[in-house]
């Protein structure tokens, strides 16, 4: 199991609306590691927004390796302030050129809009990996560029929350979606998934909205769909922060428990509210070790100068029996 982490400000003031005793601030360690010994690999990982648990625990996982494998390679960690802010994860991967890493380890806040950039990454020497969130095969193919992806299969592992979900359902039912960033390629897949196993049990879908991955923006959007769709079974969320938001949203309409809710990705605080039945199930793809698989994988590249090939890490279904 991964070492839990403090949870940060936005996410303790969701939780709020939720349930009591969750705490404290996190305090991220220094961006920059210590001065770097001459000749040893220098990878930066460049992660999305550090208010998002999951990216927290992805930091502290980067992290504890590096400590664990200090002779192996320095590192640098950055993220952004939301998941929208793609034009600050642009500025720091143009950063990471100016101070000549050796790699470039990268959750994309967008599919597209990162490809140029990390292109340049490369033109300048540095080894690309790309880890969370796909880049878009169009535009890596017009960029004529290959950035191997080392992650998760998303749309496998929505399809099986959701297929858990529809155990507990009646075909006809009716169920909302709550979508990521539409320019995330894992944001697309989770819907796909959610909709592969929706549509092959019968479910019926009454409405499909964008929560941005964010908490008070799925809190927005849960509350107005429980006003115009009362009749609601199921909402089913594209990650655990729009999970909460949901939750939230139920709690103060004075519908918790009677819609049922799934989330995506595995933080601890949604592991919680699984054993306790606030939140039906979710999956664990994990954060901790994400980072990992694509540190360990471009510190393999950078030392065999192999081919980029993609890599599928593993996922879990996580349900009140597994979830503590």
């Amino acid at each position: 199991m991964k070492t839990r982490i403090i949870l940060a400000p936005m996410l303790l003031a969701a939780l709020a609306l939720v349930f009591a005793g969750c705490g404290g601030a996190p305090t991220s360690a220094p961006n920059a590691p210590a001065a770097p010994q001459p000749g040893k690999p220098k990878i930066a990982l460049i992660m999305k927004s550090l208010a998002n648990e999951f990216f927290l625990t992805m930091e502290n996982g980067a992290r504890k390796h590096q400590e664990a494998h200090p002779g192996d390679y320095d590192l640098i960690t950055e993220g952004i302030k939301d998941e929208l802010d793609v034009n600050r994860q642009v500025q720091l991967v143009e950063q990471m050129i100016g101070q000549s890493v050796t790699a470039i380890v990268i959750a994309p806040a967008d599919s597209k809009a990162l490809v140029p950039v990390c292109k340049r990454a490369m033109d300048a020497g540095i080894t690309v990996v790309n880890i969370d969130n796909k880049f878009d095969d169009a535009v890596l193919a017009d960029k004529q560029v290959r950035i191997p992806f080392v992650g998760p299969d998303n749309r496998k592992g929505a399809r099986a929350c959701a297929e858990y979900l529809c155990k507990q359902l009646q075909p006809g039912d009716p169920v909302a979606i709550i979508e990521g960033v539409p320019s995330a390629y894992n944001g697309i897949q989770r819907k796909l998934g959610f909709e592969d196993a929706l549509q092959a049990t019968g479910m019926k879908i009454v409405a499909s909205q964008v929560g941005d991955w964010e908490i008070s923006k799925a809190n927005q959007v849960v509350s107005a769909m429980i006003t115009e769709h009362p009749e609601l079974k199921a909402i089913l969320c594209a990650n655990d922060s729009m999970a909460l938001g949901a939750v939230a949203a139920l709690r103060a309409a004075g519908k918790a428990g009677a819609i049922k809710v799934i989330g995506y990705d595995g933080i601890s605080a949604v592991r919680e509210m699984i054993a306790k039945g606030d939140i039906l199930a979710t999956i664990e793809q994990h954060a901790d070790q994400l980072a990992v698989f694509g540190i360990e994988y471009a510190l393999e590249m950078i030392k065999t100068k192999q081919p980029p090939a993609d890599r599928e890490t593993p996922v879990d279904l996580i349900t009140a029996e597994n979830a503590k």
